[in-house]
């Protein structure tokens, strides 16, 4: 089974934000990284996690303007994170339990990236491609 640190070693840009930067600051961030969350960052702490779901949710809804919100009033906080010696599988089973479509993976203190439900998904059909070319080649091969 894929291993998140295997995923990351295809994709190891992190884009980050800081707290106080703005809902607008993020948004242009993520529409030039073609990105669906960033990491909220304060120095080398993860502090939250800002997706476009927030966007909708706290922003939108809530009439908030995009250009005066800073990203602590907004961001989902306490975020669940997972380590890079999990497996796709696991991972995508923590992603459906909380409802979430990306986590950061953080080795002991240290965030080394972010996995996004696609990455998982991806990740999880190679696997079963793989598994089902084995059997195709048992079952070819008499048993």
């Amino acid at each position: 089974m894929t291993s998140i640190r295997q995923i990351l070693a295809r994709k190891p840009d992190v884009y980050s934000i800081g707290p106080d930067a703005t809902v607008l600051d993020a948004l242009r961030v993520m529409e030039q990284k073609n990105v669906g969350a960033l990491l909220v960052m304060s120095g080398a702490e993860l502090v939250g996690i800002f997706s476009e779901r927030d966007y909708a949710r706290k922003v939108v809804l809530h009439g908030r303007a995009s250009r005066d919100t800073p990203l602590r009033d907004v961001m989902t906080g306490n975020v669940f994170v997972i380590s890079p010696d999990t497996s796709a599988g696991e991972c995508m089973v923590h992603m459906t339990e909380r409802r979430v479509r990306h986590l950061p993976v953080v080795e002991e203190t240290r965030v080394v990236g972010v996995i996004s439900i696609g990455d998982v998904v991806r990740a999880v059909i190679e696997d079963l491609r793989f598994s089902i070319e084995q059997l195709e080649g048992y079952i070819q091969r008499g048993g």
